[in-house]
């Protein structure tokens, strides 16, 4: 890899062209710093690579708006991260990239930062004079741009001043701003202006381009309405393969293989591993270890990885430490608590002082655990509000910690659910009640606030940890409706065995099983995984799946999926006997192209006896390839129309009339009427 900038050039006093050349071979060498330092597994501190070495593209998605008013957008695929800035579709100077934690958004703005640093031939990057990357977790109590930019993104002895930076900026034709974890921004709701929140709405940089990333559930209050928004979308098996061969075992086909095949024998994974951040840990792990397991729950994989961590750093203690290791291994007692309390509050807080944090772990704990990689420090600025303070203490640097991954904040906090909820003095009538009347729990804070849509892993953890606990924990879940689904994952986490919700799956697929786009993400992610453990099995038959004014698209990118409006997909289902889309609310013109995705599904799904269709616009031609397998099987494709109701011949591949609406093929006269009625309902 070339070094963007190898030395780096004195100020000429006087100069404002060496000034910006100072300015920019600062940055170059600061972006170089984070983006070789990318860490793909936190407890091998000593294995650090390249951002460009390891980064793959995951799906992106941006939405786009509906023409008549009321309508709902729809969210379509970009076909590489390059397009986010190329591609005319997303053409604004204003842009918000958004994405659960783990999918990778902190990590594409480090592609993007050595994309400019190293010029690449196809970036758009190539001819932006300069871009600034801050992140906006370290920015508490900084309301102005130019001093966050001198304080974290030049070196301490930067003869560069605030001012310097601000004629610099505005001299420039062309800049970039990325603003990296909103979501995480500590003074999103401060009365006291800032120009962070001058950039994103608009007030400040105008001209300038700015793309913002958050998590989808923490979208800034006010944002211009020309905004774009994007969304990464994880890993799909394309993106996953990818990473397999990129940074684990290079061309080693039969390595690859078998990492593949370990995900195939964990299908419990299959969600959690969509999560880039996760997935990247398991690919490095089952390559590793020959001891790798097949795991029944989310629960014992967690409990492997956690494991991973420790011992890996304590084979590199001396035996005199072993003991002391162990102790802090076992009994976190105090880590539980702190996690819970952070995720039980109305506003999450999953960052903490580290003066707060070794008071609360103690100081030996806290530096084990920072060595291992669960905690993660970063330094901010701290700047006083004390008038009297003197200069040189009204800018200081502190410490703040978290935990490397919400999903390790997850982990922890269960630890201490689980350990509450098995209290014989907890009943599960205490625990509805609580968080019906919204009466304060022994832990000092709501029941209601631990949301399993936004913290599902927190109730599948504390169910794998305790019996006890999962039987009050379960039974509370299915007093909640859009939770009963769920309960059943959290039943498998309890037993560690799929056997032991066989039954529970084989009742849910003996009836329809609906999928609404009213559904809560949780309800229908759930959906789905009991879905993907009942063709796994191969012994479950799936009656019938409805997809009501919730699909998308197919997606062929990586294996074949159906792709909902949530972003969520449902993968091919061996054991399915009938598929219905609904898409009555908005009607969706379906392309040739697209309905031959449907149709390679419906082929890939070998139970499959009938496939409907309702109040979308279909082709009127059907190309012949395309049926060759569902004509072998003679499965039944069901168009209900806007007008009438059509069979498709599989032999001919025309539309013919439903038995019901008589005998005849469709004519180019019913096609029209067809075509005139759905634009009647849908384009008025």
């Amino acid at each position: 890899m070339n070094n963007p900038e190898e030395v780096i050039p004195m100020i000429a006093k006087g100069d404002s062209t060496g000034k910006r050349d100072t300015f920019i071979s600062q940055l170059k060498a600061k972006y170089q710093d984070l983006y070789d330092a990318v860490q793909p597994i936190p407890y091998i501190r000593d294995r650090l690579y390249c951002v460009d070495r390891v980064f793959v593209e995951g799906g992106i998605e941006y939405l786009v708006a509906k023409d008549r008013i009321g309508g709902q957008g729809t969210w379509e695929k970009l076909s590489s991260y390059h397009n986010i800035l190329d591609d005319d579709r997303v053409k604004s100077t204003r842009r918000i990239i958004e994405g659960e934690p783990g999918y990778g958004k902190s990590t594409l703005t480090l592609q993007l930062s050595y994309d400019w640093c190293n010029k690449i031939p196809l970036s758009y990057l190539k001819d932006i004079d300069v871009l600034i990357l801050l992140r906006l977790r370290q920015l508490g109590g900084v309301t102005s741009v130019y001093r966050a930019i001198k304080q974290f993104l030049l070196p301490k002895d930067s003869k560069l001043t605030e001012s310097d930076i601000a004629d610099i900026i505005s001299e420039c034709s062309s800049v970039l701003v990325i603003l990296d974890g909103y979501d995480e921004y500590p003074d999103q709701d401060a009365k006291v202006d800032s120009d962070v929140i001058s950039i994103i709405t608009r007030i400040m940089f105008q001209q300038f381009e700015v793309i913002l990333t958050t998590r989808s559930s923490y979208l800034p209050k006010k944002y211009p309405p020309m905004t774009k928004r994007l969304k990464l979308t994880g890993f799909d098996d394309n993106a996953r393969d990818q990473y397999i061969r990129k940074a684990v075992v290079g061309n080693n086909v039969a390595a690859a293989e078998k990492i593949k095949q370990r995900l195939k024998e964990n299908p419990v994974l299959g969600d959690l591993c969509q999560v880039p951040l996760v997935f990247v840990m398991f690919a490095h792990m089952s390559h590793e270890s020959e001891q790798f397991q097949k795991f029944n729950s989310v629960t014992s994989f967690f409990r492997y990885m956690i494991s991973c961590f420790h011992s890996h750093m304590k084979n590199k203690m001396e035996d005199e430490n072993v003991e002391k290791y162990d102790l802090f291994e076992t009994e976190h007692t105090e880590l539980d608590k702190l996690a819970f309390e952070g995720l039980s509050r109305k506003d999450q807080q999953i960052v903490w002082s580290k003066h707060y944090m070794c008071e609360r772990l103690g100081q030996d704990f806290y530096n084990q655990y920072v060595r291992i990689g669960i905690l993660v420090e970063e330094e901010v600025l701290d700047i006083s509000d004390d008038p009297n303070a003197v200069i040189s203490e009204h800018i200081q640097y502190k410490t703040e910690v978290r935990l490397y991954h919400k999903l390790f904040c997850e982990w922890y906090a269960a630890h201490h659910l689980s350990e509450y909820a098995s209290r014989n003095d907890i009943t599960f009538e205490r625990w509805k009640s609580e968080y019906r009347n919204n009466v304060n729990c022994q832990t000092d804070h709501y029941l209601k606030y631990l949301d399993p849509s936004d913290l599902q892993y927190v109730y599948r953890f504390s169910c794998g940890l305790n019996r006890i606990a999962a039987d009050k924990i379960i039974r509370y879940l299915k007093t909640r409706e859009d939770a009963t689904k769920f309960a059943i994952l959290c039943i498998l986490e309890k037993s560690g065995k799929v056997e032991d919700v066989l039954e529970d799956v084989e009742e849910l697929c003996s009836k329809t099983v609906k999928i609404n786009n009213g559904d809560t993400l949780l309800l229908q992610r759930s959906t789905i995984q009991l879905l993907e453990i009942a063709t796994t099995n191969k012994v479950i038959s799936i009656s019938r799946v409805c997809l009501y004014n919730c699909y998308s698209t197919v997606d062929l990118r990586g294996g074949i999926h159906l792709q909902l409006k949530s972003n969520l997909s449902i993968p091919v289902l061996t054991t399915l006997n009938k598929l219905w889309i609904d898409t009555e609310n908005e009607g969706r013109e379906i392309t040739s192209e697209e309905f031959t995705g449907i149709l390679q599904y419906s082929s890939k799904c070998l139970a499959l006896k009938e496939l409907w269709l309702r109040w979308c616009l279909l082709p009127p031609f059907i190309q012949a390839e395309s049926v060759s397998v569902l004509r072998s099987r003679n499965v039944k494709v069901i168009w209900y129309g806007p007008v009438n109701d059509y069979q498709l011949n599989l032999q001919s591949c025309l539309w013919e009339y439903a038995p019901e609406w008589g005998t005849g093929v469709m004519t180019d006269e019913d096609y029209q009427s067809e075509v005139e009625k759905f634009k009647q309902k849908y384009e008025d």
